[in-house]
Formats: C-alpha cells, sequence, structure tokens
C-alpha cells in the first residue's frame, strides 16, 4: 500500500477537573472532518434493542450485522439476536456509513467485523464475520463495497 503519514496531530491530555471533552481544529470544514466530528458524536451511542423480553442497550461497535425480516429488524452480535423497533433505513441514516454497509436488501454490515471476503460465481460475495457466520453480499452492492474499501482499481 505504500507509506501514509496522517496530516491529523491528535493530542490527548489530562484534566482532573473535567470530563471527556473532544475539539477539533482545523483550517477548514471538509467532508473528512464532518464525518470525524459524526464519529465522535456516536463514540459511545447504543440502540435500544429486546432479547427474550428484557432491553438493552447494544453498544453499536458490538453489532455484527443488521437483518429485516418480515417488517421486524434483527441485531446480531456474537452470541445474541436481539429485536429492535428501529427500521433498517432508519438505522442506515444513523449508523456511519463507512463502517455499516447495506449489502443486500434487507441485510446492514459492520465492515469492522468482516475477517474474509469471497467472491463467488453468481457475482455475489461470501463475507465471513468474527463469530465466523456468512453473509451474502449481493452483487447489486458489490461495486459500492470495493469502492468503499478501496479496491475499485
Amino acid at each position: 500500500m505504500g507509506d501514509y503519514e496522517s496530516s491529523m496531530k491528535v493530542t490527548v491530555s489530562k484534566d482532573i477537573e473535567s470530563g471527556t471533552a473532544v475539539e477539533i481544529h482545523c483550517r477548514e470544514v471538509t467532508s473528512e472532518t464532518e464525518r470525524l466530528e459524526r464519529y465522535i458524536r456516536r463514540f459511545d451511542e447504543r440502540i435500544m434493542a429486546s432479547e427474550n423480553g428484557s432491553s438493552y442497550n447494544v453498544a453499536i461497535e458490538e453489532i455484527l450485522y443488521i437483518e429485516s425480516v418480515d417488517k421486524k429488524t434483527f441485531l446480531y452480535t456474537t452470541g445474541h439476536v436481539l429485536q429492535t423497533e428501529k427500521r433498517l433505513y432508519e438505522l442506515e441514516e444513523l449508523l456511519d456509513e463507512k463502517t455499516f454497509f447495506r449489502c443486500s436488501k434487507s441485510v446492514i454490515v459492520n465492515l469492522n467485523r468482516i475477517t474474509k471476503l469471497k467472491p463467488e460465481v453468481t457475482r455475489n460475495i461470501l463475507a465471513t464475520l468474527t463469530n465466523g457466520e456468512v453473509i451474502v453480499i449481493s452483487r447489486r452492492y458489490v461495486r459500492a463495497l470495493k469502492t468503499l474499501i478501496g479496491l475499485d482499481g
């Protein structure tokens, strides 16, 4: 890939007087700084979901993928399948588009939880997740995925 040097300066200061605060200082506001701001604001965001009658606040980074089945939306984490009241399109708007990718009409996958991509002769891609589960990335979404992860060249 070549050498990459970030032009972003990161400083962490410990201040016993206050809680955690993040400031972004930039020469101009770009799409990258706006994305960074959205990421920071969503950093500790959670989604309310339920499993077996109990309610949970699920941390976004714990989600492997989200699936819509029969007008119900499910969050899949390692070892759990939870139902949420939010619709798939609402979650898609809420989540970071560089991390959560619509991979079929009914599934959004957490790209950070994919360990392997395997093309099929049908032009779909099989994505193996960190828990060993395999989901299908529909051929309709393959070009967008390749562009997103830098394989479009």
